[in-house]
């Protein structure tokens, strides 16, 4: 039997906090801002970081000296969890803190509608100077509709070098040459040199370490020679349930050089990261800046036999989440409270004391971080909505999926019906399904419930069927 004392989603915990208000409902800010000056936020996040690749998560081999320094000095998620981990719906999430079935964007290279209420309309109505630099995938070249003052939306960057393109104001299209996460950070400088002298939101959306991932700087794929890295103990393991295994050829590139260079890439991006705290330091805007770091999902990389992401695994679903105010958030800080992607608009408003929208669906965690506690959410809602737009379409490897992740279970059920339910306690790489296991009936049971209550908090029409056990 398992350990259901130990377990931290009871049936009657779960029924007493199952409404929509429970669940979703933003709580009020907890107006820590400064009293003279509101803190400048910069946002920066990376394309497919999962949170093992860190020196000090999972791998002290790889070379994230900065990610490090910012974890030390600020604090950490160990749970953050990308509710929908693919590009385009990530990134609604992120800016309106809604659901993928209320924005639209329920899946890469569709719109998002100019009419939502993002954290650049809210942060530029409390005064701010809004900017968004970097890859935007929410279709069109422009942010300002969206709040933002400043936008410089960057296409064409899976080839990191030379062929990336960004669109100015005003005139044509520009192609620089250079490593274009290199060439966002001069911008992203720019704009907090500029702006120093009023509060300012600012969002760098960096491409690495996406694919590709051979392209990374000569001297960080230097750090990485041939079996230098481990691979997870899940990697290659054979069929992850739920995957069609006929298709899994779509990603071949999980060993070497792509592996190593997918950790070049992050060391890539840790100097960039470097480079944004130290011209903070240099203009003394450090002391009220919030800096954050995270990543809008994960990457398989092998693991369950499988590459990519869209997947319900912790490579795919969970993300760093690295937080900094100096004075205001505590050093050395680790919550494990479950933080989803749903979270970071209500979070960052109330951080910087402005009223969280109405039309947020999340809540404000800002108290995890800063010491005063916050929502004890017992779990977050995972999914993969539709495919369409992914590799190989229909014929992608990953399930269409909706589930929760808690504290120490996954849960998921695909669009077949397949249930899959992993005790990330005494199971952390998720290798052992027992979602039909009498001794784990309770628990599914239990997510279950949880799940059901997440489609109908988030207007999702998916059906999740009874299961037998």
């Amino acid at each position: 039997m398992p350990d259901n004392t130990a377990f931290d989603l009871t049936r009657r915990g779960f029924l007493a906090t199952a409404g929509a208000s429970a669940i979703t409902a933003a709580a009020r800010p907890c107006r820590v801002g400064s009293s003279t000056r509101p803190p400048n936020i910069v946002y920066l996040f990376s394309d497919e970081h999962r949170w093992q690749s860190m020196s000090f998560t999972e791998l002290p081999q790889v070379h994230t000296p900065n990610m490090a320094r910012l974890a030390e000095e600020g604090a950490q998620s160990s749970h953050c969890i990308s509710n929908y981990p693919v590009c385009s719906p990530y990134r609604a999430i992120l800016l309106t803190g809604r659901w993928p079935h209320e924005t639209g964007v329920i899946d890469n290279d569709l719109p998002l509608r100019s009419s939502e209420v993002t954290l650049g309309t809210v942060f530029k109505e409390a005064g701010y100077r809004t900017g968004y630099i970097g890859k935007w995938h929410l279709w069109g070249p422009r942010a300002e509709p969206f709040g933002f003052d400043h936008s410089l939306i960057w296409d064409k960057t899976n080839i990191h070098w030379d062929s990336s393109v960004y669109h100015p104001a005003n005139g044509e299209p520009v192609t620089p040459r250079g490593y274009n996460a290199t060439l966002m950070t001069d911008q992203a400088l720019d704009f907090i040199e500029v702006n120093q002298h009023d509060p300012f939101f600012l969002v760098v959306s960096w491409n690495p370490p996406h694919a590709t991932f051979t392209d990374a700087p000569e001297s960080k794929q230097a750090l990485y020679p041939r079996d230098y890295l481990p691979y997870r103990p899940n990697w290659r393991t054979g069929d992850a349930p739920g995957n069609d295994s006929g298709n899994q050829k779509i990603f071949k590139d999980n060993g070497w050089p792509h592996y190593e260079g997918y950790h070049a890439h992050i060391s890539a991006i840790d100097d960039e990261l470097g480079r944004v705290l130290l011209k903070l330091e240099e203009l003394g805007l450090q002391e009220n800046t919030i800096v954050v770091y995270t990543s809008d999902h994960g990457s398989q990389f092998g693991s369950h036999g499988v590459g990519g992401k869209r997947q319900p695994f912790d490579e795919s679903i969970r993300v760093p989440f690295l937080i900094r105010w100096p004075g205001r958030i505590p050093e050395g800080e680790t919550t494990d409270a479950l933080f989803g992607s749903i979270d970071i608009m209500p979070t960052l408003c109330a951080l910087a004391s402005i009223d969280v929208p109405e039309t947020c669906r999340g809540n404000d965690f800002s108290g995890h971080f800063t010491g005063s506690g916050g929502p004890n959410s017992e779990s977050q809602f995972i999914m993969h909505i539709a495919k369409e737009k992914a590799s190989g379409k229909k014929n992608h490897p990953a399930p269409i999926f909706r589930g929760v992740r808690t504290r120490r279970h996954t849960y998921f059920m695909t669009d077949d019906g397949t249930p899959v339910l992993f005790d990330n306690r005494r199971d952390p790489y998720q290798l052992e399904n027992i979602a039909k296991s009498r001794r784990a009936r309770r628990v599914r049971e239990e997510c279950e419930a949880m799940t059901r209550a997440w489609l109908r908090e988030a207007h999702d029409p998916f059906v999740l069927r009874g299961v037998r056990a």
